[in-house]
């Protein structure tokens, strides 16, 4: 084994003897019990319901909690409810868990029982699962108003949520008791999932850093002939090699012209020698999820058109950043990367100037003068999104645009040039004459796909970047990239490069 192969397992060796392992409690007890009583006061008086995960059908994927259950409880098993009643000077909390038989638990492991409950989830008591109904019945009679935690994977659909085990027990009792009143605390513990603790930043914190590890050794594998399969797997392995519970998400790595696709999931393709490779990926660590991406060039050199573009995104990623500061306005940062993006693709000659428009294709949102030219490579955001049970999760600056402590989030400005969706364009005198000025910089710039996406925590003592560590700078990818990749799993290396 070469030195430089020993030193290289003793920093991993190092990196994972840092790294806490997964049966070890991250959230103090205590806090579970804190949101709990937190959320209680935004109540006066009533039930809260809250309904975990149910048994997988298939166990593929494996059985991960939903996000707001998990982050009342904690509690890692399927198929329990909690409940809480509050009225005037006590607060109750009860757990319904089902039993699981001697011969289910030789197939699938012992659980937590009702009488164990207390003492793995401190101020709730434990009742069969079987018994929730007619505890239920009997709160709907007393005349106590319901209040309901939806129980979805994340927040988009919640309200047009029917099929979910919740919202059929609500149905059922709502055809029992008609002037039952029911009311949704999606949006209650939406807000309170936004502040995040120092112990759940600890946990980001450590999930972005098993992200980072894997960016790095993807980076050191790429070369032309690779698979996109092969860093896909190579990364997801890392997540776990390094103490992540799976990926946040699902893993996106795409060359060539699927760099392109801000949403592509089938890492089916074979990189090219001359080509970007974008690869958003990031693992869950204890159930909270970063987010990185990182865009390199497949062989391992970017090309001097790749370089401006990759160079414009990296600007306006600093310009965003530079502004956030505790109470500052995130739309202030998010002017300030609209601003570097828009005078870049001026001077590049992709769009004609910064309030230049063109007439949109059907689905296109835009006002009646038609839409920004700028809007048809820079497709999303110029800022990010909140990040922790969820890989878009919620976050305090949601609602005013406030940045505050306590914010964890991404900033990720991207630049897709395709020009196979310019020319879906309708075809109108205002378009031509667009085309015609802007098609030799779309010629020149055809299928560079670019996003630079870190992590990052608002605290009293500033802003810390989570995601130091992955290259991002042009000059630190290339001098990472023509370092010797690792084996992989099964021998050897993807692609032609040594």
């Amino acid at each position: 084994m070469s030195t430089a192969r020993r030193s290289e397992r003793l920093v991993l060796a190092l990196l994972l003897s840092a790294l806490p392992t997964l049966a070890q409690a991250q959230i103090p007890v205590r806090e579970y019990a804190d949101r709990r009583a937190m959320l209680a006061t935004r109540i006066d008086s009533g039930v809260i319901i809250a309904f975990g995960g149910v048994e997988p059908v298939n166990y593929w994927p494996a059985f991960f909690q939903l996000p707001s259950f998990q982050y009342l409880t904690g509690f890692p098993e399927t198929d329990a409810v909690l409940l809480m009643v509050k009225r005037p000077g006590s607060t109750t909390a009860t757990m319904f868990v089902p039993k699981r038989s001697a011969v289910q638990a030789r197939w699938m492991g012992n659980r937590t029982s009702a009488a164990a409950i207390p003492a793995r989830v401190p101020g709730v008591s434990g009742r069969d699962i079987a018994d929730l109904g007619k505890v239920t019945d009997s709160l709907a009679k007393s005349g106590l108003r319901f209040y309901v935690v939806p129980d979805v994977q994340t927040t988009d659909y919640a309200d047009q949520d029917s099929l979910t085990r919740g919202s059929r027990f609500l149905a059922v009792m709502r055809s029992r008791y008609p002037a039952l009143a029911v009311h949704s605390l999606d949006s209650v513990v939406t807000a309170l999932r936004g502040k995040k603790s120092a112990a759940e930043i600890a946990l980001l914190r450590k999930a972005t850093q098993v992200s980072v590890k894997a960016h790095q050794e993807a980076m050191k594998a790429t070369g032309p002939g690779c698979g996109e399969w092969e860093i896909q797997a190579l990364m997801e392995g890392t997540f776990r090699r390094m103490g992540g519970d799976r990926p946040g998400y699902g893993s996106i790595v795409g060359s060539g012209p699927n760099a392109t696709i801000l949403h592509y999931f089938e890492d089916s393709r074979v990189m090219n020698d001359g080509e970007l490779l974008l690869i958003d990926a990031a693992s869950s660590f204890d159930h909270y999820s970063s987010d990185v991406t990182r865009t390199m060039p497949v062989n391992g050199r970017f090309t001097p058109a790749q370089k401006e573009i990759y160079q414009l995104v990296r600007d306006a990623q600093e310009a965003f950043v530079r502004q956030i500061r505790p109470g500052s306005s995130m739309t202030v940062s998010r002017d300030s990367g609209r601003t570097v993006i828009t005078n870049g693709l001026v001077r590049l000659g992709l769009i004609e100037s910064a309030d230049a428009a063109f007439d949109p294709m059907e689905g296109m949102r835009c006002p009646p003068t038609g839409c920004r030219q700028v809007s048809l490579f820079a497709t999303h955001g110029y800022g990010g999104h909140g990040i922790g049970l969820e890989v878009h999760d919620p976050s305090q600056y949601d609602q005013d645009m406030k940045a505050r402590p306590g914010d964890v989030f991404t900033v990720e400005p991207g630049l897709y040039i395709d020009p196979d969706f310019i020319n879906r364009l309708p075809d109108t005198p205002r378009n031509r004459a667009m085309l015609a000025r802007v098609r030799p910089a779309i010629e020149k710039y055809k299928w560079i796909g670019v996003r630079i996406e870190d992590a990052y925590a608002l605290t009293e003592r500033g802003l810390e970047w989570l995601s130091t560590g992955a290259p991002r700078e042009i000059d630190e990818i290339e001098a990472l990239m023509a370092k010797p990749g690792p084996e992989l799993p099964g021998g050897g290396s993807c692609g032609i490069k040594s």
